[in-house]
Protein backbone atom coordinates (compact mmCIF):
# COMPACT_ATOMS: atom_id res chain seq x y z
CA UNK A 1 0.00 0.00 0.00
CA UNK A 2 1.35 3.39 -1.01
CA UNK A 3 2.24 5.99 1.95
CA UNK A 4 -0.69 8.31 2.93
CA UNK A 5 -0.21 11.66 2.03
CA UNK A 6 -1.60 15.53 1.79
CA UNK A 7 -0.66 18.27 -0.30
CA UNK A 8 -1.67 22.22 1.18
CA UNK A 9 -0.71 25.26 -0.49
CA UNK A 10 1.16 27.02 1.62
CA UNK A 11 0.54 30.87 0.87
CA UNK A 12 -1.30 32.93 3.74
CA UNK A 13 -3.87 35.55 3.84
CA UNK A 14 -0.97 38.30 2.67
CA UNK A 15 0.12 36.40 -0.36
CA UNK A 16 3.15 35.52 0.39
CA UNK A 17 5.16 32.77 -1.67
CA UNK A 18 8.38 30.59 -2.27
CA UNK A 19 8.30 28.62 1.24
CA UNK A 20 11.47 27.65 2.06
CA UNK A 21 11.89 26.48 5.93
CA UNK A 22 10.05 23.21 7.34
CA UNK A 23 9.59 22.83 10.63
CA UNK A 24 7.46 19.95 12.94
CA UNK A 25 6.83 21.36 16.79
CA UNK A 26 8.03 18.61 18.63
CA UNK A 27 6.72 16.71 21.66
CA UNK A 28 6.84 18.41 24.59
CA UNK A 29 5.87 21.62 23.65
CA UNK A 30 3.76 23.72 25.95
CA UNK A 31 0.07 24.42 25.45
CA UNK A 32 -1.53 27.52 25.17
CA UNK A 33 0.10 29.12 22.26
CA UNK A 34 -1.17 29.32 18.69
CA UNK A 35 0.86 26.42 17.96
CA UNK A 36 1.01 22.94 19.08
CA UNK A 37 2.79 19.25 19.39
CA UNK A 38 2.67 18.03 16.06
CA UNK A 39 2.08 20.96 13.94
CA UNK A 40 3.83 21.58 10.60
CA UNK A 41 5.37 25.00 10.31
CA UNK A 42 6.33 26.60 7.21
CA UNK A 43 8.23 29.98 6.48
CA UNK A 44 8.03 32.04 3.30
CA UNK A 45 10.83 33.74 1.59
CA UNK A 46 9.02 35.62 -1.10
CA UNK A 47 6.61 38.68 -0.74
CA UNK A 48 3.02 38.10 -2.79
CA UNK A 49 4.99 39.84 -5.80
CA UNK A 50 7.68 37.26 -6.12
CA UNK A 51 10.39 39.13 -4.86
CA UNK A 52 13.13 36.97 -3.17
CA UNK A 53 13.80 38.17 0.67
CA UNK A 54 11.07 40.20 1.08
CA UNK A 55 8.54 37.19 2.61
CA UNK A 56 7.60 38.11 5.97
CA UNK A 57 5.89 34.82 7.48
CA UNK A 58 5.42 31.74 9.38
CA UNK A 59 1.98 29.41 9.15
CA UNK A 60 0.68 26.60 10.18
CA UNK A 61 0.12 23.77 8.01
CA UNK A 62 -4.12 22.18 8.56
CA UNK A 63 -5.22 19.63 6.31
CA UNK A 64 -8.66 21.71 5.03
CA UNK A 65 -5.95 23.83 2.74
CA UNK A 66 -6.05 27.19 4.53
CA UNK A 67 -2.22 27.92 6.16
CA UNK A 68 -2.45 30.01 9.39
CA UNK A 69 -0.39 32.83 9.83
CA UNK A 70 1.52 31.75 13.04
CA UNK A 71 3.89 35.11 12.66
CA UNK A 72 4.33 37.87 10.29
CA UNK A 73 7.30 40.61 10.64
CA UNK A 74 8.55 42.86 7.85
CA UNK A 75 11.40 43.37 6.04
CA UNK A 76 12.64 40.29 6.64
CA UNK A 77 12.70 37.37 3.84
CA UNK A 78 12.71 34.29 5.97
CA UNK A 79 15.08 31.12 5.01
CA UNK A 80 15.07 27.34 5.19
CA UNK A 81 16.59 28.59 8.96
CA UNK A 82 13.53 27.52 11.03
CA UNK A 83 13.12 25.77 14.38
CA UNK A 84 11.39 24.64 17.29
CA UNK A 85 12.89 24.63 20.75
CA UNK A 86 10.29 22.37 22.94
CA UNK A 87 10.46 24.39 25.59
CA UNK A 88 7.99 27.11 23.56
CA UNK A 89 10.17 28.73 21.43
CA UNK A 90 10.76 29.32 17.89
CA UNK A 91 14.10 30.48 15.95
CA UNK A 92 13.75 31.47 12.50
CA UNK A 93 16.48 33.15 10.00
CA UNK A 94 15.83 36.32 7.84
CA UNK A 95 18.10 37.11 4.35
CA UNK A 96 16.44 40.26 3.40
CA UNK A 97 16.47 42.36 0.04
CA UNK A 98 15.22 45.83 -0.41
CA UNK A 99 14.10 44.60 -4.04
CA UNK A 100 14.43 40.79 -4.83
CA UNK A 101 18.13 40.83 -5.93
CA UNK A 102 21.49 39.62 -4.58
CA UNK A 103 22.33 43.31 -5.47
CA UNK A 104 20.03 44.70 -2.30
CA UNK A 105 20.48 41.35 -0.44
CA UNK A 106 21.71 41.98 3.86
CA UNK A 107 23.23 39.66 6.46
CA UNK A 108 20.05 39.49 8.05
CA UNK A 109 19.05 38.33 11.89
CA UNK A 110 17.79 35.51 13.77
CA UNK A 111 14.26 35.76 15.67
CA UNK A 112 13.40 33.88 18.10
CA UNK A 113 9.25 34.11 18.94
CA UNK A 114 7.02 32.31 21.96
CA UNK A 115 4.70 30.12 21.00
CA UNK A 116 2.34 33.35 20.45
CA UNK A 117 4.17 34.06 17.69
CA UNK A 118 6.14 37.12 19.39
CA UNK A 119 9.62 38.25 18.83
CA UNK A 120 11.27 38.00 22.12
CA UNK A 121 14.75 38.27 20.81
CA UNK A 122 16.33 39.06 17.59
CA UNK A 123 20.25 38.16 17.50
CA UNK A 124 22.44 40.61 14.87
CA UNK A 125 25.17 39.48 13.16
CA UNK A 126 27.85 41.08 15.92
CA UNK A 127 26.14 39.19 18.46
CA UNK A 128 25.84 35.61 16.52
CA UNK A 129 28.50 35.65 13.69
CA UNK A 130 25.59 35.49 11.56
CA UNK A 131 25.65 36.81 7.91
CA UNK A 132 22.59 35.50 5.84
CA UNK A 133 21.31 32.81 7.93
CA UNK A 134 19.88 30.11 5.34
CA UNK A 135 19.39 27.00 7.49
CA UNK A 136 19.55 25.85 10.92
CA UNK A 137 19.57 22.65 13.08
CA UNK A 138 18.96 22.05 16.94
CA UNK A 139 20.19 19.70 19.34
CA UNK A 140 17.54 20.57 22.06
CA UNK A 141 18.20 18.95 25.46
CA UNK A 142 15.59 20.97 27.24
CA UNK A 143 17.05 24.34 29.53
CA UNK A 144 19.75 24.38 27.24
CA UNK A 145 20.72 23.53 23.26
CA UNK A 146 23.28 23.90 20.53
CA UNK A 147 21.94 25.61 17.41
CA UNK A 148 23.88 25.44 14.29
CA UNK A 149 23.40 27.56 11.40
CA UNK A 150 24.82 28.17 8.03
CA UNK A 151 25.93 31.21 6.36
CA UNK A 152 24.74 31.67 3.39
CA UNK A 153 26.85 34.91 2.41
CA UNK A 154 30.15 34.27 4.32
CA UNK A 155 30.26 30.38 3.63
CA UNK A 156 30.52 29.86 6.93
CA UNK A 157 28.69 27.78 10.03
CA UNK A 158 28.26 28.87 13.45
CA UNK A 159 27.23 26.86 16.36
CA UNK A 160 24.76 28.93 19.13
CA UNK A 161 25.07 27.75 22.80
CA UNK A 162 21.64 28.67 24.94
CA UNK A 163 20.16 28.38 27.77
CA UNK A 164 16.18 28.72 27.95
CA UNK A 165 14.05 29.81 30.62
CA UNK A 166 11.19 31.42 31.78
CA UNK A 167 12.11 34.44 30.16
CA UNK A 168 12.93 33.55 26.81
CA UNK A 169 16.06 32.18 25.35
CA UNK A 170 19.30 33.58 25.99
CA UNK A 171 22.46 33.68 23.67
CA UNK A 172 25.56 32.29 25.25
CA UNK A 173 28.14 31.97 23.36
CA UNK A 174 29.18 32.15 19.27
CA UNK A 175 31.74 29.66 17.69
CA UNK A 176 32.64 29.74 14.10
CA UNK A 177 33.07 25.58 13.54
CA UNK A 178 33.12 25.17 10.08
CA UNK A 179 34.24 27.32 6.92
CA UNK A 180 35.56 27.88 3.63
CA UNK A 181 32.13 26.67 1.47
CA UNK A 182 31.53 28.13 -2.17
CA UNK A 183 29.39 31.21 -1.88
CA UNK A 184 28.15 33.62 -5.07
CA UNK A 185 25.21 35.58 -6.26
CA UNK A 186 23.06 33.83 -8.40
CA UNK A 187 20.16 35.48 -10.52
CA UNK A 188 17.63 32.66 -9.94
CA UNK A 189 18.45 31.29 -6.65
CA UNK A 190 19.46 35.05 -5.30
CA UNK A 191 22.69 33.80 -3.17
CA UNK A 192 24.21 30.16 -3.69
CA UNK A 193 26.36 28.52 -0.03
CA UNK A 194 26.00 26.55 2.57
CA UNK A 195 22.53 25.12 3.66
CA UNK A 196 21.48 22.30 5.24
CA UNK A 197 22.55 20.89 8.45
CA UNK A 198 22.11 17.71 10.40
CA UNK A 199 24.11 17.31 13.58
CA UNK A 200 24.52 13.62 15.34
CA UNK A 201 25.34 14.24 19.12
CA UNK A 202 26.41 10.29 19.65
CA UNK A 203 29.53 10.78 17.38
CA UNK A 204 29.28 14.62 17.81
CA UNK A 205 29.38 15.53 13.33
CA UNK A 206 27.92 18.40 11.86
CA UNK A 207 26.78 16.95 8.34
CA UNK A 208 26.30 20.14 6.11
CA UNK A 209 25.06 20.23 3.01
CA UNK A 210 27.20 23.13 0.47
CA UNK A 211 25.17 23.47 -2.13
CA UNK A 212 27.81 25.38 -4.40
CA UNK A 213 30.42 22.81 -3.88
CA UNK A 214 27.74 19.91 -4.90
CA UNK A 215 28.89 18.07 -1.66
CA UNK A 216 28.04 16.58 1.64
CA UNK A 217 30.65 17.41 4.22
CA UNK A 218 30.67 16.24 7.82
CA UNK A 219 32.37 18.33 10.77
CA UNK A 220 33.66 16.50 13.11
CA UNK A 221 33.89 17.62 17.01
CA UNK A 222 31.43 20.52 15.92
CA UNK A 223 29.64 20.41 19.04
CA UNK A 224 32.07 20.59 21.55
CA UNK A 225 34.79 22.33 19.40
CA UNK A 226 36.03 26.00 20.25
CA UNK A 227 37.84 26.34 16.91
CA UNK A 228 37.08 26.68 13.07
CA UNK A 229 37.25 23.22 11.65
CA UNK A 230 37.29 24.30 8.01
CA UNK A 231 35.41 22.72 5.45
CA UNK A 232 35.21 19.13 7.27
CA UNK A 233 35.81 15.65 5.21
CA UNK A 234 33.32 14.85 2.26
CA UNK A 235 31.29 12.19 2.57
CA UNK A 236 29.12 11.96 -0.16
CA UNK A 237 29.51 13.68 -3.95
CA UNK A 238 27.77 12.05 -6.47
CA UNK A 239 27.53 14.24 -9.64
CA UNK A 240 24.58 11.49 -11.08
CA UNK A 241 22.70 12.62 -8.68
CA UNK A 242 23.42 15.65 -6.49
CA UNK A 243 22.35 18.90 -7.94
CA UNK A 244 23.32 21.92 -5.99
CA UNK A 245 21.71 19.89 -2.02
CA UNK A 246 19.97 22.43 -0.29
CA UNK A 247 18.30 21.11 3.14
CA UNK A 248 19.25 18.03 4.67
CA UNK A 249 17.06 15.90 7.33
CA UNK A 250 18.09 12.37 8.73
CA UNK A 251 15.22 9.55 8.17
CA UNK A 252 14.27 7.52 10.74
CA UNK A 253 16.26 4.52 8.78
CA UNK A 254 19.39 7.09 9.97
CA UNK A 255 19.70 7.74 5.92
CA UNK A 256 20.35 11.29 4.94
CA UNK A 257 17.96 13.41 2.68
CA UNK A 258 18.82 16.28 1.21
CA UNK A 259 16.67 18.54 -1.79
CA UNK A 260 18.44 19.19 -5.15
CA UNK A 261 17.84 22.98 -5.70
CA UNK A 262 19.15 22.77 -9.19
CA UNK A 263 21.37 25.89 -9.38
CA UNK A 264 23.89 23.41 -9.74
CA UNK A 265 24.69 20.50 -12.41
CA UNK A 266 21.37 20.81 -13.81
CA UNK A 267 19.31 18.32 -15.77
CA UNK A 268 16.51 18.97 -16.74
CA UNK A 269 15.32 14.85 -17.10
CA UNK A 270 15.99 14.94 -13.07
CA UNK A 271 14.03 17.73 -11.91
CA UNK A 272 13.11 19.01 -7.95
CA UNK A 273 14.75 15.53 -6.74
CA UNK A 274 15.01 14.91 -2.54
CA UNK A 275 18.12 12.47 -2.91
CA UNK A 276 18.36 9.67 0.40
CA UNK A 277 22.11 8.68 0.98
CA UNK A 278 23.63 6.59 3.67
CA UNK A 279 25.95 8.61 6.01
CA UNK A 280 29.15 6.55 4.41
CA UNK A 281 27.83 8.07 0.99
CA UNK A 282 26.12 5.30 -0.40
CA UNK A 283 22.91 6.67 -3.01
CA UNK A 284 19.72 4.90 -2.19
CA UNK A 285 16.83 6.49 -3.71
CA UNK A 286 15.45 9.28 -5.39
CA UNK A 287 11.74 11.35 -5.80
CA UNK A 288 11.27 14.19 -8.10
CA UNK A 289 8.39 16.46 -6.41
CA UNK A 290 7.82 18.54 -9.57
CA UNK A 291 8.33 18.55 -13.26
CA UNK A 292 10.14 22.10 -13.61
CA UNK A 293 13.51 22.51 -12.20
CA UNK A 294 14.22 24.76 -8.68
CA UNK A 295 10.98 23.08 -6.81
CA UNK A 296 12.67 21.66 -3.91
CA UNK A 297 13.85 23.47 -1.41
CA UNK A 298 12.87 22.56 2.53
CA UNK A 299 12.44 19.07 4.21
CA UNK A 300 11.82 17.70 7.53
CA UNK A 301 10.43 14.65 9.23
CA UNK A 302 8.63 14.66 12.46
CA UNK A 303 9.72 12.68 15.71
CA UNK A 304 7.76 9.20 15.90
CA UNK A 305 4.44 8.87 16.86
CA UNK A 306 2.75 5.14 17.33
CA UNK A 307 5.34 3.58 15.00
CA UNK A 308 5.04 5.80 12.31
CA UNK A 309 6.69 9.96 11.37
CA UNK A 310 5.55 12.50 9.02
CA UNK A 311 7.79 13.62 6.46
CA UNK A 312 7.34 16.71 4.96
CA UNK A 313 8.79 18.43 1.78
CA UNK A 314 7.73 22.12 0.14
CA UNK A 315 7.96 22.87 -3.70
CA UNK A 316 8.43 26.55 -4.00
CA UNK A 317 7.54 26.13 -7.94
CA UNK A 318 3.88 25.87 -6.78
CA UNK A 319 3.73 27.33 -3.32
CA UNK A 320 2.89 24.23 -1.43
CA UNK A 321 3.97 21.38 0.91
CA UNK A 322 3.37 17.48 0.81
CA UNK A 323 3.26 15.36 3.86
CA UNK A 324 3.62 11.91 3.40
CA UNK A 325 2.77 9.54 6.47
CA UNK A 326 5.76 6.76 7.17
CA UNK A 327 6.16 3.92 9.07
CA UNK A 328 9.09 4.96 11.52
CA UNK A 329 11.25 2.02 10.54
CA UNK A 330 12.41 2.42 7.48
CA UNK A 331 11.18 4.47 4.06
Amino acid sequence: MPPQFFTSTTVPANGDENPYGVAFVPEGFPSFGTIDAGDLLISNFNNSSNQQGTGTTIVKITRDNKPVTFFQGSGLGLTTALGVLRAGFVVVGSTPTTDGTSATVMPGTLLVLDRTGNVVAQWTPAMAKIDGPWDLTIFDRGSVAKIFVSNVLSGTVVRLDVFIDGNGVHLVRATQVASGYLTRTDPNALVVGPTGLVYDPQRDVLYVASTGDNEIFAVFGAGTSRHDGGKGVVIYADNAHLRGPLALALGPNGDLFTSNGDAVNTDPTHPSEIVEFTPQGRFVAQLSIDPGTGGAFGLAFSQPVDRFVRFAAVDDNTNSVTVWRLPSGGN
